[in-house]
């Protein structure tokens, strides 16, 4: 089963320092936290913040060409988890015909963002994704699950390279 989310926000992990994608259910309180790389983050706040380069970057020239092939994307979904790594599909749609195209999740949601298409996630994902934390990083993962649940909108304020 899929569950439909929505970026929340984007974030600094205050631990590693690293890019937090924030990924919440529509329908209720569900938090995902999904760590992404610098250029990856940059790409998705380009976006969010609805920045415009003086040239097309990655994702752009994708959608372009998307655009120009008369296809479109249906969604995109956080597919899987395995060893602390996510995965993701694009599903493509042209001509009345579904394709399915492996992503890492930071380029899907990048894609879905210009595209404006709905992201999910499997609900495999998020349940495997409260489990996989090993017993030392129990405690870490819980602080930072009540932490990422208690932000407000103050807290997602501009993410800053």
């Amino acid at each position: 089963m899929e569950v439909e989310m929505k970026i929340r926000g984007l974030m600094m992990d205050p631990g590693t320092n690293m890019p937090i994608v924030i990924l919440k259910d529509v329908a209720g309180n569900t938090v995902l936290p999904i760590w992404v790389g610098i250029y990856e983050a940059n790409a998705i706040a380009l976006e969010i913040e609805k920045v415009s380069t003086p040239r097309p970057m990655t994702h752009d020239l994708l959608k372009s060409v998307l655009v120009g092939l008369h296809a479109g994307i249906r969604k995109v979904v956080v597919s899987e988890l395995k060893e602390d790594t996510f995965y993701a599909l694009i599903w493509l749609e042209r001509g009345g015909e579904l394709i399915s195209v492996d992503s890492r999740p930071s380029d899907a949601l990048a894609l879905a963002l210009r595209l404006d298409c709905p992201i999910f996630v499997e609900d495999a994902v998020l349940k495997s994704s409260k489990l996989t934390a090993s017993v030392s990083d129990k405690v870490n993962n819980e602080e930072l699950r009540r932490w990422l649940e208690g932000l407000n909108d103050e807290d997602m304020g501009r993410y800053k390279m």
